[in-house]
């Protein structure tokens, strides 16, 4: 079974930068497709990005474009998304999970094993 951990989330004031962690446990991360989304209070689920295993192509949602960045460490197993610019908005259980990219034209929407999450909150 595909399991994932999270972690790197906190609170951060608006402007601010935080970088999560996606490990995955006993199996190569590099094996998946891999993608963050999140839930923020009151929201839908919203994938926020996602990274495909074959070619590394990477796709955004509108609202963190310019602003978020995913990427792998294949030696330390982990998928990274970093934040910056941090907004209110912005405040969400973040989770990563393994996922489908079918299309650079459109961010991830379809998930299948994730974590736990961790709790990123902007807020001044």
């Amino acid at each position: 079974q595909v399991q994932l951990e999270e972690s790197g989330g906190g609170l951060v004031q608006p402007g601010g930068s935080l970088r999560l962690s996606c490990v995955g446990s006993e199996f190569t991360l590099d094996y998946y497709d891999i993608g963050w989304f999140r839930e923020g209070p009151g929201k839908e689920r919203e994938g926020v990005s996602c990274l495909r295993r074959s070619d590394g192509r990477t796709s955004y949602a509108d609202s963190v474009k310019g602003r978020f960045a995913i990427f792998r460490d294949n030696a330390k197993n982990t998928v990274y998304l970093q934040m910056n610019n941090l907004k209110p908005e912005d405040t969400a259980v973040y989770h990563c999970a393994t996922t489908v990219f079918a299309s650079p034209a459109r961010v991830c929407d379809t998930f299948a094993s994730w974590g736990q999450g961790t709790q990123v909150t902007v807020s001044s």
